[in-house]
């Protein structure tokens, strides 16, 4: 076998999602120019790639012809269309690429002697080596050495102790309830480690994050002084999920946890801040109710609940933990089907070995399998509670059946939730068909397609007839609307790090729609 040869599988990764960002937000279809060639917006240039959906190996036209890009190339014509396109100069973007970049060569060597994990879900969780298709700088760990954060990284099939800490009680502040707080003190005896001593309470850390504030005054001093304690790690791993900060706690505990990361990771720093926890119950209550609803009404779709956090006061933001359901029963009710397998949806949009995805019999029939468990959900939450669930592809987990067959939809994050109170009811709607439609239904359907070609142009339909029977069983007036609209929304990563804006602050351009009759 001959040897990989990882900086060069590095740029190739690194390359797709630039691309289709670049494509997408600052580049256009040269008509007459043949396939695969686009017009830079900023410049004029012709761009040509190979591939629609994932495109790879750009050449910039020049007097001599077709010049192939390397990445450091890619990087530098990206910087200058976009200085160009935008009017602003960014020297902080450019970084964040490469990074991007160096971080997929690490995770790759390291994959290499890596045990992959024998439980399906943590697989799926895991096998993100891409990440977002639509990003410049997917992988970006914040510019830090390998050594750093590759022990923490989930892209490198690893699990790893929790860090627990004993917070003085009249320093912690906690919201959730009895059930929030057991589930945090149960960590001590699941994972295995420390009781806090009396007058102390159990508060675990994510131990990249301690590495990073630990050395912070609040928190230095804290430990000086006493409120603060280090009681050592626990004796058994957690698993890190896709999202890098939030942990999967598998057997008798069944409990995601999500800590607080001071890194930028696509577009936000990843702290869990203190605006989206104050909210957080409030939410929270309101989707549980919403999918309480929803199971009276027959539907198998689950929401694994954010059932509270604790902190420390005087590092509020920087030592939160969060505690999720997992999959199993909670006050009764079940989560995830029995017998069925949950799987991370962007993990079956990315491709990894084992995808039901890729060894279905019957591809037309799991995609309308599919459709059913994913979009009638979203749809009546949105319809009958005003609720839009951040239904994108890492925050929907698909459970398939032992022919892997999608039997049930679970979706998960309420920070990413709105409600009524929160925002318009067309931008609410905006926000649903992006998350829904373009980052994850286009996704999937993308990847189905050149699985299954001879199925491609049956996808879209489904799609379309699965939002029809919505509408005709249940009524959604914004059907109509978008089944008609010529364009859908389509999220501007690439402008949105290049001027800086707030993560949070969303901005869309038209993608022709394809779900138009």
């Amino acid at each position: 076998m001959e040897p990989v040869d990882f900086n060069a599988a590095a740029d190739a990764y690194a390359a797709t999602p630039l691309l289709n960002c670049l494509l997408r937000e600052a580049a256009e279809p040269a008509a007459g120019q043949g396939a695969g060639v686009h017009r830079l917006r900023g410049s004029g240039r012709l761009l040509r790639v190979r591939g629609a959906r994932r495109p790879e190996h750009p050449e910039l036209r020049t007097p001599d012809g077709w010049h192939p890009l390397s990445h450091s190339e890619l990087v530098k014509l990206t910087s200058d269309e976009l200085g160009r396109y935008t009017g602003v100069p960014n020297d902080e973007l450019p970084v964040e690429i490469d990074d991007s970049r160096n971080t997929v060569a690490a995770l790759l060597a390291a994959r290499a002697t890596a045990e992959p994990p024998a439980d399906p879900y943590l697989l799926s969780e895991q096998s993100l080596m891409m990440g977002h298709p639509h990003h410049p700088a997917p992988k970006a760990r914040g510019g830090a050495p390998a050594a750093s954060w590759l022990p923490y990284a989930p892209e490198a099939h690893v699990s790893f102790p929790l860090a627990f800490l004993g917070l003085r009680e009249d320093q912690a502040a906690e919201e959730g309830g009895p059930a929030a707080a057991a589930a945090i003190d149960s960590l001590a005896d699941t994972l295995g480690g420390p009781r806090p001593p009396a007058g102390y309470r159990l508060l675990p850390a994510h131990p990249w994050q301690l590495d990073l504030v630990g050395s912070r005054p609040p928190v230095r001093e804290a430990f000086a002084d006493g409120r603060l304690l280090r009681l050592g790690e626990s004796r058994l791993p957690a698993w890190p999920t896709a999202s890098i900060r939030t942990l999967y706690v598998p057997g008798p505990a069944d409990l995601f946890v999500k800590f607080s990361l001071d890194v930028r990771i696509t577009n936000d720093v990843r702290r869990l801040w203190r605006h989206d926890l104050l909210k957080l119950r409030r939410t929270d209550a309101a989707v549980e109710a919403g999918f309480a609803a929803l199971r009276r009404a027959g539907s198998g779709a689950a929401w694994l609940a954010d059932r509270g956090y604790r902190t420390a006061g005087f590092a509020f933001e920087e030592l939160a933990v969060l505690v999720r359901d997992g999959f199993g029963a909670r006050g009764g009710q079940a989560h995830a089907a029995p017998g069925a397998t949950p799987l991370l949806a962007a993990a079956l949009a990315e491709g990894y070995p084992g995808s039901p995805l890729d060894s279905t019999a019957d591809p037309a029939a799991w995609w309308r399998a599919y459709l059913r468990q994913v979009v009638p959900p979203v749809l009546e939450l949105f319809a009958r509670h005003g609720i839009v669930l951040e239904a994108h592809l890492q925050n929907t987990v698909i459970a398939v059946d032992a022919a892997g067959m999608p039997v049930q939809a679970l979706f998960r994050d309420a920070e990413g939730v709105k409600l009524p109170a929160d925002v318009e009811r067309g931008a609410a709607w905006q926000r649903l068909v992006y998350c829904l439609v373009v980052n994850h239904l286009a996704e999937i359907a993308g990847a189905l397609g050149e699985r299954h070609p001879d199925i491609s142009a049956l996808v879209w339909p489904a799609v379309r007839e699965e939002f029809l029977r919505y509408d005709a069983e249940r009524g959604l007036p914004e059907i109509a609307e978008l089944l008609a609209a010529p364009d859908l929304p389509a999220k501007t990563n690439l402008l949105l790090r290049w001027t800086r804006a707030d993560g949070a602050d969303a901005r869309y351009l038209p993608l022709p729609n394809p779900l138009r009759g």
